[in-house]
């Protein structure tokens, strides 16, 4: 049941009395954001499941590696079937009062929380009878698991399930058997606390800096009007203990997602049915394609938030923290070909700039083309110096006439010479010979 909703500033006003105490997220933790942070990394350096360095894998891959972990600890039941018949299995880990549900990867091609619970898995089973934290964890919570909603997405590396449905706009109508899935495990646990667990577009800045954002959170409205009543206070406060944990891996590179209610995504109605929710998105960082600095920034945050939440000790942040955060702001372009001279056949040259987006963005690939012209302050990710050179388009980045094409695929040669022959760099999609 739906509570009474309070105003928003007045519920900002009572999370502003619970500031972060020492030892507020448990005895067993240290108090001091660092010095936990540094703890668990190292837990993570130990129980992190190999063979997911690639971010690109099946659920039968994923399902394989957990495999060894379940049984003891760790339970697990099948609750329904993909489109093309694939399992969706629950995990089910802990006997507490507090019930919490994970659900991850129900965008097929969003698997970076996916590799963090993994590795959540394979510490509940290892350490369950050891570990003090686990056993705080264990005796307050029951922690449930969705680990890959939509599996067919994931066979393909793709948003959609086989349907080609987005599976979190699927939440009002339920028509598909990943999104009734989700919806009857909803129903069935009535969760205290709900995590929804996605990747975000890499290239989006925090607020308008050129800070990549690593994270953006969000507490999902529950209505349209955005109101806060006490379960989506929670949801901030966690999301505030979120930007603690979270911040001695990745800086000020954390964000908020855009709060508008959406009456389609599962986020906002599971919200709207009763639980805390907080939503994760995984970004982009620096030197990271197969976002495995995300991977453990993840497993940080949710080890700190399951332990705060198994203690009852979510009052203890302060909502506000995660109010002011700034919104996801601008997304940049991913390379910029800047001072070149365009040379196509049978045309006069010109000086032309090149903007290029990645499908692919985060190991640079599938590159295409997004603008050609006068580009001078435009900013990008990256940029590719050309001045001095001819950029000369080659293969299906031009059409049958032999015009240049925006959205067409990046093809083209940096030269020297107009002719063609003396190549610095040949860029087929992705730069080669740099």
């Amino acid at each position: 049941m739906m509570r009474a909703a309070l105003p928003v500033a007045s519920a900002l006003l009572v999370a502003a009395c619970s500031m972060p105490r020492p030892g507020s997220v448990g005895p067993s933790l240290p108090s001091d954001p660092e010095d936990r942070s540094m703890r668990l990394e190292e837990l993570h350096d130990r129980v992190r499941a190999p063979g997911l360095d690639d971010r690109r894998f099946t659920a039968e891959q994923w399902w394989s590696i957990v495999e060894p972990s379940l049984g003891g600890a760790v339970t697990s039941e099948e609750i329904g079937r993909s489109a093309e018949g694939r399992p969706l299995r629950l995990l089910r880990f802990g006997t507490g009062g507090t019930t919490v549900l994970l659900w991850s990867q129900m965008h097929g091609d969003e698997s970076t929380a996916s590799m963090a619970l993994a590795d959540l898995i394979r510490w509940f089973d290892e350490d369950a009878e050891t570990d003090p934290v686990l056993g705080e964890i264990a005796r307050g919570a029951s922690v449930y698991m969705i680990p890959i909603l939509n599996p067919d997405g994931a066979a393909r590396f793709q948003r959609r399930n086989a349907q080609g449905v987005d599976v979190n706009r699927d939440a009002r109508r339920l028509q598909t058997p990943e999104g009734r899935a989700l919806e009857a495990t909803v129903t069935r646990l009535d969760p205290d606390f709900g995590f929804n667990l996605h990747d975000q577009d890499p290239a989006i800045r925090v607020g308008r800096s050129d800070r990549q954002a690593a994270i953006a959170l969000l507490a999902p409205a529950f209505n349209e009007a955005r109101d806060v009543d006490d379960k989506r206070l929670r949801a901030m406060q966690v999301s505030s203990l979120l930007v603690e944990a979270m911040t001695p891996l990745v800086g000020d590179h954390i964000a908020k997602y855009d709060d508008a209610f959406n009456p389609r995504a599962f986020g906002d109605l599971v919200g709207a049915w009763g639980a805390s929710t907080i939503l994760i998105e995984s970004g982009g960082w620096a030197d990271d394609p197969q976002k495995q600095h995300l991977r453990r920034t993840n497993f940080v945050g949710l080890v700190t938030a399951l332990h705060a939440i198994a203690n009852r000790r979510w009052g203890d942040y302060d909502a506000a923290v995660y109010d002011s955060l700034p919104f996801n702001g601008r997304r940049l372009p991913d390379l910029l070909v800047a001072g070149g001279t365009l040379a196509l056949p049978g045309m006069p040259a010109l000086r032309g700039d090149l903007l290029i987006d990645y499908d692919r963005p985060l190991l640079r690939e599938g590159g295409r083309i997004s603008d050609v012209g006068d580009l001078e302050g435009v900013a990008a990710q990256d940029t590719l110096d050309a001045t001095g050179l001819y950029l000369i388009p080659f293969g299906d980045a031009l059409d049958e006439r032999g015009a240049l094409q925006v959205g067409r695929p990046a093809r083209f040669l940096l030269t020297e010479d107009s002719a063609g022959t003396r190549v610095r760099l040949r860029f087929d999609g992705s730069p080669r010979g740099r």
